[in-house]
């Protein structure tokens, strides 16, 4: 347990489905991330009542929700009970985010899995609404998966990135990437981008280029102490340089085949800062890999 308060032994998990093909794709990660750990899967589907009109919620209606709600959560579990691993469901009616949101708290939930797109209509992971609520508002971290991508993931995680900007938002997504090496015994990478835009091509650019770099370097030993700190010795620490954060990162997961980014969803303004509707979202979108995302701490974004 690091001073985020965020263990990686991820006791107990909780998996939102919609019972699509991508949520399907996804729970197997799910599960893999289950038996490694010991872990108790929650499984939940929210009946979307914003969906129907009050006129439409009548009985039959609700019935048929409730019973097609059953039927995902049950079959999800069967698959949980086929690999010898503990389910417990339940089937909500409401706001599908905030539901979700609740449960994770009502429950303790150590790590929430959501996949990045599922089925249209009923129950729908579109980023932009559920997943991106989900985890932009959840205390806990979130995982978010690809479903694209889940049939080719692996468990445990062999390397491990944790971009930084050296906030306290990026230092609480750092504890947790590294206690996700240390409990998967995976290699920790750090990394930093130098935005290339912010430096411009006139007189003054050699200058501030180097003030970046010296920052970026400062921001790495930082980031190292405090992995060292907790016992984990990154097995990289890279200055990237770039136009695009987002981009740079997505290059160094293919270039150094990079199994789990773990990122926060808030940081300082400036440097590369790290908010939602910008590289963390962006990342969530189109990272070929699973995102952990870490929301900052109430006490450091307040």
């Amino acid at each position: 347990m690091t001073d985020s308060g965020t263990s990686a032994t991820f006791d107990r998990l909780l998996f939102p489905t919609d019972g699509s093909q991508g949520a399907a794709a996804a729970l197997e990660h799910v599960l893999d991330i289950a038996a490694e750990h010991g872990s108790t899967v929650h499984v939940l589907n929210v009946m979307d009542m914003v969906l129907y009109s009050p006129f439409q919620m009548e009985g039959a209606v609700v019935d048929a929700l409730e019973r097609e709600g059953e039927r995902i959560v049950r079959d999800a579990a069967d698959r949980a009970t086929d690999r010898g691993i503990d389910a417990i469901t339940e089937v909500r009616r409401g706001e599908p985010y905030r539901e979700i949101i609740d449960y994770a708290a009502d429950h303790d939930i150590d790590l929430t899995v959501v996949p990045t797109h599922g089925r249209r209509g009923l129950e729908r992971f579109l980023l932009g609404s559920t997943t991106e609520r989900v985890v932009r508002r959840a205390d806990g971290p979130v995982l978010t998966i690809r479903p694209d991508a889940a049939a080719e993931l692996a468990y445990p995680y062999r390397r491990v990135l944790a971009p930084t900007d050296g906030s306290d938002c990026a230092r609480d997504a750092l504890e947790v990437g590294v206690d996700v090496a240390s409990a998967t015994g995976a290699a920790l990478h750090l990394l930093t981008v130098v935005d290339v835009v912010s430096v411009g091509v006139d007189v003054r650019s050699e200058l501030k280029t180097a003030m970046l770099e010296e920052v970026a370097d400062e921001i790495l030993d930082e980031a190292s102490s405090v992995a060292e700190t907790n016992g984990v010795e990154p097995a990289a620490e890279t200055v990237a340089y770039g136009p695009s954060v987002a981009e740079a990162i997505r290059s160094y997961v293919e270039e150094q085949d990079i199994d789990l980014v773990v990122v926060g969803t808030h940081g300082r303004t400036g440097f590369d800062r790290y908010v939602l509707g910008s590289v963390t979202e962006s990342l969530v979108r189109t990272a070929p890999v699973p995102v952990l995302t870490v929301r900052e701490s109430a006490a450091e974004g307040s």
